[in-house]
């Protein structure tokens, strides 16, 4: 039972995260400022009335004050342990924390209402037992830690709430307990609450003692077991040894195994001292598991298994000639190897310095040309096996090389696995999507193939994995990439170019006659003789509903063509037998996407005023079109100097000053009124501003199209120019011509400027585009003019756009 008596005004002294019950004496450091204040406060207080001073001790948890505290009494104030100053403080009784108020000090002062505990006498016999039976739990924790001093005095305490209170110095106790302990005013219930509080406790650790008891003697039995498994083995290689018998156990096995392999005489060597290990390993060991994985890996592994090349020279280029239309290059250069392979084998010149006659060729060029097919041509035409190995997004080195064998769940690189999937030790291996490797902390997958690619050092390349020398200087790779510029510099110098420029529209149509049709007449469930199209359909398909260097989006508008036709005989709407004409196009997959500038009527062509020039570039996905738009702002807005956008590279920029400069410096030559470009500013904008651009190749293109601006004259429709420009107004190479002619081929343009440095380059170009193109090539950037500007009209003012 508990009774409340008179109110008492105290200074507070709060304990973060602590909490102090009646009974206790605890020690404070008067460096806290709290404690300091509320203790000077209560000494301040307590000269005028008699007594020791008061101090309320209040829990505060997060900030927040409990709303019972602790009368305590300052015994008295001196140095602690350490000599910092402190204050030793006896907790006397509880106190019902009240509403605040002013008083001395710093301290916080509050008003409180003294609680008075009433406990009956004699003790009732549940009481009586509740006493006994803390007890006996308290002497039992106390025991156990070795606190006999301490067992004494709890025995001698007979008062139930000074009991209660006693378990406050219990370290186990979380701040939340005692604070229920603190604010639990009847003594019997809280006499009940520290004993469950305690009980509790006693029973987890006899739990954690029992679960150490386990441990302890499952460590014992292990190490009794592996001691009885050693001497068992001892006595088993005696038994052997006398009775001169093979053992029939696993270790064993893996030794017949590897002695009937046929294996390199280091591989053998290797694995033979990894069976002496797995011999002397216990089979709980974790390193017998690394080692039988191993084992099982090299002994998969295709060590002296080769095909034999198809030395049927005709017959393979035959093969490529029907599999893939085109890429003249590759089959060129597939077939000197070939060529090469059947001399030296003819004059026993298989193996020279240990190297064989692999090959490493990078195959680059946009997507959907055929780069991965090709790979799977070319193994068919070699007669080898073929095995593809996807790099894109790799980012792990081991990826490569393989992971060390301590780590669990390691397994040997992709190289190795390649190898092991052919089951030949000279398949062509495709390393696909070369160009999207990439590098973290993980390290850099491109330098880890930087020995596998070197034909000098892939004839001992050692995966980290293995350990042991593959030769892989007989394997044909062939990587694929979109961008050169993404592959690293020392990683291309070991593969040699082969570049893909993309499809004629010719050969487009020849691809889509001879492969694609059949291939989706097949998924459409749709007989050979059922649709056919027509070679009107195909070629415009291939022009103006498809624009690309490759046949990817080609095929697809073939497929959709096919699943339209398939759906309307479904329906009853269409006849089968049906021959789908260029006319029949429209109806069936809708309007062209890509109308070439020539066909748009002559107002609606983005040339149809100044200012505006068609360039040609290259991008990941082939060779492109780009116009460049040039206008002058309203001198009045007083915004002079040179605006770019269209989120263009450093080098565009600097392009676009050198364009402006020479034809500042040059203007009175080229009669252009270039006193406009001095009050006025100049923007010069690029269109698809969300595709980041860069590069020289456009100083030609800019440089023409301010031209066309100053003077008025419109730039020719019919005319796409390509070339970097110099200040003194040369026109300097630049990269990409196959695939730049292609894209002014693909978009209906007729006439194309390059650099006359650039000439040789016309060798690659395909004659049917050649014949359909008329290329001038020129050294200044006004034989450009010359060319691309379209004859002032007499009298007429010229027209100059300007900028809003």
């Amino acid at each position: 039972m508990a009774a409340t008596s008179t109110p008492l005004t105290l200074p507070v002294l709060p304990l973060d995260d602590e909490v102090v019950l009646p009974g206790m004496v605890v020690p404070l450091d008067l460096n806290d400022t709290d404690v300091r204040a509320a203790v000077e406060a209560a000494q301040a207080a307590a000269r005028s009335t008699p007594g020791k001073p008061q101090v309320l001790l209040v829990p505060r948890i997060d900030g927040t004050y409990a709303g019972t505290g602790v009368l305590g009494t300052v015994e008295q104030v001196g140095r602690l342990a350490d000599g910092d100053p402190g204050a030793l403080i006896r907790g006397r009784g509880r106190v019902q924390v009240g509403a605040g108020t002013t008083g001395p000090g710093a301290a916080l002062w509050v008003e409180g209402t003294r609680v008075d505990e009433i406990v009956p006498d004699p003790l009732p016999g549940r009481v009586a037992d509740l006493v006994k039976e803390y007890k006996a739990l308290a002497t039992s924790w106390l025991r156990k830690r070795g606190a006999w001093q301490v067992v004494d005095r709890v025995q001698q305490i007979d008062d139930v709430s000074a009991l209660a209170d006693n378990s406050g110095y219990s370290p186990f106790l979380s701040i939340e307990q005692k604070v229920e302990l603190l604010e639990t005013a009847d003594p019997i219930a809280r006499l009940k609450l520290a004993t469950e509080q305690l009980r509790e406790h006693l029973a987890e650790q006899d739990v954690a003692e029992s679960i150490a008891k386990d441990v302890q003697e499952g460590v014992d039995k292990q190490q009794r077991e592996f001691l009885l498994r050693r001497q068992l083995e001892a006595v088993r290689k005696e038994l052997r040894d006398l009775k001169g018998e093979e053992g029939e156990d696993e270790s064993d096995d893996y030794r017949a195994r590897v002695e009937a392999a046929d294996l390199p005489e280091k591989v053998r060597e290797a694995a033979l001292k990894e069976v002496e290990k797995l011999e002397r390993s216990s089979d709980q060991s974790p390193e017998g598991s690394w080692i039988r994985t191993w084992l099982d890996t090299v002994l998969e592994l295709p060590w002296n298994e080769r095909t034999e090349d198809e030395y049927d020279i005709q017959g393979a280029k035959a093969i490529l000639d029907a599999e893939h239309a085109g890429l003249e290059d590759v089959k060129e250069r597939i077939t000197e190897y070939l060529a090469v392979r059947k001399r030296r084998s003819e004059r026993g010149l298989g193996v020279v310095g240990g190297r064989r006659g692999g090959a490493v060729l990078a195959l680059v060029g946009p997507p959907g040309v055929g780069k991965t097919s090709l790979g799977e041509s070319v193994a068919h035409a070699m007669g080898r096996k073929f095995v593809r190995v996807a790099l894109g997004g790799v980012r792990d080195e081991a990826e490569i090389r393989g992971h060390r064998r301590t780590y669990v769940g390691a397994l040997p690189g992709r190289v190795v696995r390649a190898i092991k999937e052919a089951g030949s030790m000279n398949p062509v291996v495709l390393l696909d999507e070369i160009d999207k490797v990439g590098s973290d902390f993980r390290g850099d997958p491109a330098a880890a193939l930087l020995e596998v690619l070197d034909p000098a050092q892939n004839h001992t390349f050692r995966d980290h994995y293995l350990e042991v020398e593959l030769d892989l200087s007989d394997v044909v790779f062939l990587a694929t990439a979109n961008v050169l510029e993404a592959i690293p510099e020392a990683l291309l110098d070991r593969m040699e170019l082969v570049r893909l420029d993309g499809y004629t529209e010719d050969e487009k149509v020849v691809i889509a006659r001879d492969h694609l049709l059949p291939r989706q007449l097949e998924r459409a469930g749709l007989e050979k003789d059922e649709v056919t199209l027509d070679e009107s359909a195909l070629r415009k398909l291939a022009g103006e509903y498809t624009r690309e260097a490759g046949v990817r989006n080609l095929e697809r508008a073939v497929a959709r063509l096919l699943r339209k036709v398939a759906a309307q005989h479904e329906l009853g709407d269409r006849e089968l037998p049906f021959t789908v004409t260029d006319a029949d196009l429209r109806g069936l997959i809708g309007r062209p996407h890509h109308v070439p500038e020539s066909a748009q009527d002559p107002a609606e062509r983005r040339t149809a005023v100044p200012g505006v020039a068609t360039g040609l570039a290259v991008t990941g996905a082939g060779g492109d079109v780009l116009f460049v738009e040039a206008s002058l702002a309203d001198p009045e807005t007083g915004a002079a100097g040179l605006t770019l956008t269209g989120q263009l590279g450093d080098v565009m920029k600097e392009s676009a000053q050198i364009a402006l400069s020479f034809l500042r410096s040059h203007g009175a030559e080229l009669e252009l009124p270039v006193g406009d470009l001095k009050d006025r500013g100049v923007h010069i904008h690029f269109p698809a501003g969300a595709v980041p651009k860069d590069g020289p190749s456009a100083g030609v293109t800019m440089t023409t199209a301010l031209a066309s601006l100053l003077s008025g004259r419109l730039v020719r429709t019919d005319v796409a120019m390509t070339g970097e420009v110099s200040l003194t107004g040369r026109v300097l190479p630049i990269g990409g011509v196959k695939q730049k002619l292609l894209a002014a081929h693909r978009a209906g343009v007729t006439t194309v400027v390059i650099p006359k440095r650039n000439e040789a380059d016309l060798d690659d170009v395909p004659a049917e585009v050649l014949d359909k193109l008329d290329v001038h090539a020129v050294t200044d950037v006004r034989q450009v003019l010359e060319l691309a500007l379209s004859p002032a009209t007499n009298g007429a003012a010229p027209r100059v756009p300007v900028a809003a």
